[in-house]
């Protein structure tokens, strides 16, 4: 048997061994980084399905403080979307050190250390799995609590690489006024009627400095919820499904598409939506929504 070939099986057995393939031909892949400089673990798993020949984007999955959120990436409803969309799913578990205040999540300050432990892992991914695409692939961004937080901080990090993110009833964060370049990143901040006050007042304080400089994002309370978030991942699900198609460029690796100026504004003391044009005045606190269907999900979601 010649070199070539000898190192091509090994090759071949390598890729097998690091990619557990269902007779369905989806791809799941893990791999973590410990002991990073803001966390503890940085742990990853990938799905791809079976229909997917190239990687648009991923869906990033983050869960709750400190949660292993890996198994998100077996929800049905998660996959049906990433195939709808040609996107891969990614899901996290990411751990502090041990620190004074656990409640404080210093992994969801992502330009320590987690972040790039994130993207380190997305390069092995894309070498494991055979989709090279997914090393500088744009992301869609769901989390819960926690989660939201490290959502909020990779827009702020590398925005030009996120196709939209989700603030979902989290308390800490790292940025206050966000850059132009994030402002101009859609994205959605979720509280809870009956959750924390400190949480809310904090959400509804990052939302409200950005949105008042031109920020393309929304806001929304949930009526008589608290730190839950069935409703929300059913609103995520309904949202992405619009706004990925919008933001996704038609040539694979050209920069993400900018929705600015088109798109509503909507009034959320009196419930109205308004087509957005500079200059026009609006009554309160506003918020950006990039299209029809998506403030009517805005509106469904408030009422």
């Amino acid at each position: 048997m010649s070199r070539k070939l000898i190192t091509r099986c090994f090759l071949v057995l390598t890729f097998l061994s690091c990619t557990m393939i269902s007779s369905y031909g989806q791809i799941v892949l893990d791999d973590s980084v410990s002991n990073g400089n803001n966390f503890a673990k940085a742990a990853f798993r990938l799905w791809i399905g079976e229909e997917t020949r190239n990687v648009r984007g991923i869906i990033l999955l983050v869960p709750g403080s400190n949660g292993d959120g890996r198994d998100m990436v077996n929800k049905p409803e998660w996959q049906a979307l990433a195939n709808e969309h040609s996107m891969a799913l990614v899901s996290c578990y990411f751990t502090d050190k041990a620190s004074g205040n656990r409640a404080i999540e210093h992994y969801a300050d992502v330009s320590k250390g987690s972040g790039q432990a994130l993207l380190d892992v997305l390069k092995r991914f894309a070498t494991k799995s055979g989709h090279k695409e997914l090393a500088d692939a744009p992301m869609a961004l769901w989390g819960v609590s926690a989660g939201g937080e490290v959502n909020y901080e990779l827009a702020c990090w590398i925005p030009e690489r996120i196709i939209s993110f989700i603030v979902n009833k989290g308390g800490v964060y790292y940025t206050a006024l966000a850059s132009e370049a994030t402002r101009a990143v859609p994205g959605v901040f979720l509280t809870g009627e009956v959750d924390n006050p400190y949480r809310n007042d904090i959400v509804r304080g990052i939302f409200s400095i950005n949105r008042r400089f031109g920020a393309q994002w929304m806001f929304a309370e949930e009526p008589g919820v608290g730190h839950q978030f069935a409703q929300s991942e059913t609103f995520a699900l309904k949202y992405f499904d619009q706004i990925i198609p919008l933001r996704l460029p038609a040539k694979t690796g050209s920069p993400l598409v900018p929705l600015y100026p088109e798109g509503y504004v909507g009034e959320i003391a009196s419930q109205k939506v308004k087509a957005f044009k500079k200059g026009r005045r609006y009554e309160g606190v506003t918020v950006w929504l990039p299209n029809m269907a998506i403030a009517n999900l805005w509106l469904s979601l408030i009422k």
